[in-house]
């Protein structure tokens, strides 16, 4: 039988074991080629270091010289029940760009904690987008239990505070594991020796327990338009089924010009398939193939959704400029492109603390998150995030660079 794959995006603090974590998942799966393990003793030794597992997840030079992370990179491991791509983000405030675009390609997260430092800003900050991304798969993992000698009582005081913090913001992880990665404790098997205490799952069987998320499968379609090509003489229209299902033969309305069209059949590959579910990537033979166009999203005929140019929204600021009220943007949704503007910050919001800073602000700054309610210059087709998640994100960019990111409420 074929495993399913599973991303996840490992995030948190700078320096509390990211990597590490990652290369004794690598060695204790047996997902590491041997030339690979013989490069990085040959990059330890010319550093005048003992072999660091770091360096098997710190694939840039540049990060090598610097002992941090700074790019999102993917790196891949499997288990008897599943295939795993590790998203490994940047811990560092410098690089939290990078971090949101790695955490946006994820389905599940785990938030690293070093247990004899406790929490800091970056913890609470990673842990706060991850929940405006809608990762609600998350294990909290706590590392280097070897320099608190393995006391239970340190450790539910710092997952205590880290678990009131989630509660904060919606968040209720399905494990918290306590770990060494530099020790290899409690990640591919249960340590009774070192926490006769701890009851739960070892980290790697915390990741299979994890279950895939149908829900989406069982609500209204949705099929965003990427692009339309001429393949073999006929015009395909290309896209991802984001929700529900599609069947050839369907009645469908495309919005937000809201024409009717007919699926006459759905392509996979280069073969025809007479249905499909979200998350599949096709390409449709529609009766009517020119009232096609990037950017519109197909509904079944029946469907009640209406465009929409004015809504509220969660925001993440990312840029050193301020986002100021009036101030024009290109947002980008699925698909979908328009120029919008935000019309009002209704709360200003400390990311790391969830304070509120400023009501009916006139400016948003650097890391910041605010609600607000942006209003687009054409109509968009647009979900709450807690419905379907890629019609409820978006992009605020300018000039092709993304300043800021948010959710749909």
């Amino acid at each position: 039988m074929q495993k399913e794959n599973l991303s996840i995006i490992i995030t948190g603090h700078i320096d509390h074991g990211k990597s590490t974590l990652i290369g004794r998942l690598l060695l204790d799966t047996d997902s590491l080629p041997k030339e690979k393990l013989a490069e990085i003793k040959k990059i330890s030794a010319s550093l005048g270091k003992d072999t660091e597992l770091a360096f098997l997840a710190d694939q840039l030079k540049e990060e090598r010289e610097q002992g941090m992370t700074i790019d999102t990179t993917q790196i891949f491991f499997k288990t008897r029940k599943r295939n795993y791509i590790i998203i490994d983000s940047p811990g560092h405030a410098k690089f939290i760009k990078n971090m949101i675009t790695g955490a946006s390609q994820a389905n599940a997260g785990v938030l690293l904690v070093d247990v004899a430092e406790g929490l800091k800003e970056q913890t609470r900050r990673h842990a706060y987008i991850l929940g405006m991304l809608g990762i609600d798969k998350l294990i909290v993992v706590f590392n280097k239990m070897d320099l608190i000698n393995y006391e239970e009582k340190k450790f539910n005081e710092v997952k205590n505070e880290l678990l009131k913090f989630l509660e904060g913001i919606g968040i209720r992880p399905y494990y918290s594991v306590p770990i060494s990665a530099k020790e290899d404790i409690n990640i591919s098997k249960r340590s009774s020796a070192n926490m006769p205490w701890y009851r739960g799952p070892c980290l790697i069987n915390a990741l299979d327990g994890l279950k895939p998320d149908i829900r989406i499968e069982r609500k209204p379609l949705r099929f965003s338009i990427q692009d339309n090509y001429e393949i073999e003489g006929k015009m395909v229209t290309v896209g991802k089924v984001l929700s529900g299902t599609i069947k050839q033969g369907q009645e469908v309305i495309l919005l937000p010009s809201l024409k009717n069209t007919r699926i006459n059949s759905i392509k996979v590959f280069g073969r025809h398939i007479k249905e499909t579910r979200a998350g599949k990537n096709i390409g449709l033979i529609l009766d009517d193939p020119a009232l096609a166009k990037r950017g519109e999203v197909i509904v079944q005929k029946e469907d009640t959704a209406k465009p929409t140019t004015q809504f509220k929204a969660n925001i993440f600021w990312m840029s050193d400029e301020p986002l100021k009220i009036n101030q024009s943007f290109s947002l980008r949704c699925a698909n979908q492109d328009t120029s919008c503007i935000i019309e009002k910050i209704e709360k200003r919001i400390d990311s790391s603390t969830l304070e509120i800073i400023e009501e009916d602000a006139r400016e948003l700054k650097m890391n910041e998150t605010a609600v607000v309610i942006i209003r687009a210059e054409h109509p968009l087709v647009i979900e709450k995030f807690s419905f379907v998640e890629d019609l409820g994100r978006f992009t605020l960019e300018k000039n092709s660079i993304i300043l800021g990111m948010g959710i749909i409420i």
